[in-house]
């Protein structure tokens, strides 16, 4: 292949950072999603299988033994079905409907996590769930994300005293200086994402553990499967196999209720803010693999480059011509500016190339202008285009802001 024909390959693969960096994670998320739903079937089949099996001899045997078809057993069966959607069981449980069951069902609902023991049956009850959960679901992300800037801004002041007092032990801080001044010897100064990731892991695991402490004795689930309802709720996954606070009655009720609402409430913001965290130490692997993928085709790019010479600024397609004197431009030596070798070479501009050049200066100010009216100029340097984490919206535009890795003063 020729390099001029190279060149032009390069360039027709090439794509934007943001949306390498978005197929890449979309391929990625498809070939995790088909390595755990390999594993999950071989665990979990075998177990499936015998619950089939163990299920039809039972309702043979007790077809047999009462003398009832199984087409009367399936419908009897199909409607107890129906009773436990409504909220009936044969064990005694707490009203679905009642003021405190249904504070319990708008939680889950706003809060995402939606375990599914409760679900409204009337027309006017899911019509209302519509309207109802499109304004709370909003209104609990803005709420995760404000507790998401709050908790971070805390660890980052809590991390910078650490560090003033390592530095004042250790003897390259005078003790004698002011708080204040000690503090502006760190300016810009951010914390690590990955000590955040420790922190918020370690937080997780310690409400985690106390919650599964208290739901053990009171609930009567085994330690494990209180970790496990942990998760679930707390990542707000919500399968609904195991729910708490569903008994009739409860020693020490009220208390054991007001405990289990604060254990989900801050469990669910600490996932929150530790899945976010997460989600940055992805984006720095992917941008790494970007980096690593990205250096065979920019090395033939740059061989390519180096075989055509040097390209028009304004029309990049088009090369120099020769000078008075039968060379180019770049065999005099380095240039200051590709205008400087178009005034040597005798190239004269084109009136269409002069309008194209004042559009994309036009538009640059119009959006300088905008945003100098809105008041939130948005400036976007080097390295935040290096370490690719220019932007955000949300949570991510929140830690961008916030820690050492993403920041712009990196």
């Amino acid at each position: 292949m020729m390099p001029a024909q190279r060149l032009q390959g390069c360039r027709s693969l090439h794509i934007n950072e943001d949306n390498g960096r978005f197929l890449l994670l979309a391929v990625l998320i498809i070939v995790y999603l088909l390595c755990g739903a390999a594993v999950f079937s071989a665990i979990e089949r075998p177990s499936e299988l015998r619950a089939h099996r163990r299920w039809n001899r039972t309702l043979l045997n007790f077809s047999d033994t009462f003398n009832i078809s199984l087409q009367d057993l399936g419908s009897l069966l199909k409607e107890y079905e129906a009773a436990i959607a409504a909220g009936v069981r044969v064990d005694a449980l707490r009203p679905r409907w009642d003021f405190t069951g249904a504070f319990y069902f708008v939680g889950t609902v706003v809060s995402t996590i939606g375990f599914g023991m409760t679900t409204p049956v009337t027309v006017a009850g899911k019509v209302f769930l519509i309207f109802y959960g499109l304004l709370g679901c909003a209104a609990t992300i803005l709420f995760f994300n404000l507790f998401l800037e709050r908790i971070i801004t805390l660890l980052a002041v809590v991390m910078k005293a650490v560090r003033l007092r390592r530095l004042r032990t250790s003897g390259l801080l005078p003790p004698g200086i002011c708080q204040d001044f000690a503090a502006s010897t760190l300016p810009g100064w951010k914390p690590s994402v990955y000590h955040v990731m420790l922190i918020l892991g370690l937080s997780a695991i310690v409400i985690s553990c106390c919650a599964s402490a208290m739901y053990t004795p009171v609930e009567g689930w085994a330690y494990l499967d209180s970790l496990y309802f942990c998760f679930v709720t707390f990542s707000t996954i919500g399968f609904g196999d195991l729910v708490s606070s569903q008994n009739a009655a409860y020693g020490y009720q009220g208390l054991y209720r007001l405990a289990n609402f604060i254990f989900i409430l801050t469990g669910v913001c600490c996932i929150y803010s530790l899945f976010n965290v997460i989600s940055i130490v992805i984006k720095q692997v992917l941008n790494w693999m970007l980096e690593k993928m990205s250096c065979s085709c920019c090395q033939h790019c740059n061989k390519a480059n180096t075989f055509l010479g040097r390209r028009n600024a304004i029309r990049p397609g088009s090369r120099l011509r020769r000078g008075r004197f039968g060379r180019t431009p770049d065999s005099d030596g380095p240039r200051d500016s590709d205008t400087e070798g178009r005034r040597l070479s005798g190239e004269m501009i084109s009136m269409r190339d002069l309008t194209g050049s004042n559009k994309i200066s036009l538009a640059i100010m119009q959006k300088q202008l905008s945003e100098s009216a809105n008041g939130y100029p948005r400036t976007v340097c080097g390295s935040s285009r290096q370490n690719g984490f220019s932007g955000g919206v949300g949570a991510l535009g929140i830690m961008n802001n916030r820690l050492a890795e993403t920041s712009d003063s990196r």
